[in-house]
C-alpha cells in the first residue's frame, strides 16, 4: 500500500510533539485577545499590524498555531507589552480555561473605557464606578 508524500508529511506532523499546538500556545492566543480586546482592536486589526491574514490571527488567538518568538516579539510590540507578559499566568500542571462570563464584562468595559475620547465623561464614570463598589461594599459589610 503506497502512501503519497501529504499522507507521509500529515502523519509525520501529527507524530512530532514540538509542532502541535499545546495548553502553553492556548494560553498564550488567550493573553493575545485580552490584550487586543482590552485595546479595543479587532482581529483584523491586528493581524494587518503584524502583517499576518485574518484567518492567522484568529489561529494564533485560539492556540491552534504555534507563535514563532520573532512573531510573538512583534506582536508584544504592537500591543505594547513584553513577551513575558503573554505567559504570565500559566504554570505547568494547569489547563487554561476560558475567560468567565464576568471576566469577558470587565475586558468589554475597558475596552469602551479607553475608547472615551472625553476625559470628563471619562472621570464621571471612574466616580460612578467608585460610588457604585463603595454601596456593594456598604451593603455586604451590613449583612455580615
Amino acid at each position: 500500500m503506497a502512501t503519497t508524500e501529504t499522507e507521509r508529511r500529515t502523519a509525520g506532523s501529527a507524530e512530532r510533539p514540538g509542532q502541535r499546538a499545546n495548553a502553553a500556545d492556548r494560553h498564550v492566543g488567550a493573553r493575545i485577545r485580552e490584550r487586543r480586546v482590552m485595546m479595543g482592536l479587532s482581529q483584523q486589526q491586528l493581524a494587518k499590524m503584524i502583517g499576518v491574514t485574518y484567518q492567522q490571527a484568529h489561529k494564533y488567538e485560539r492556540g491552534l498555531n504555534r507563535i514563532s518568538a520573532g512573531r510573538l516579539f512583534e506582536i508584544g510590540q504592537v500591543l505594547g507589552v513584553p513577551v513575558s507578559w503573554f505567559f504570565d499566568g500559566l504554570s505547568p500542571d494547569t489547563e487554561t480555561q476560558e475567560a468567565s462570563p464576568r471576566q469577558r464584562m470587565c475586558l468589554e468595559l475597558a475596552r469602551n473605557f479607553a475608547l472615551i475620547d472625553n476625559e470628563k465623561h471619562q472621570e464621571a464614570l471612574s466616580q460612578m464606578a467608585r460610588a457604585l463598589a463603595a454601596q456593594s461594599q456598604a451593603e455586604r459589610e451590613g449583612q455580615a
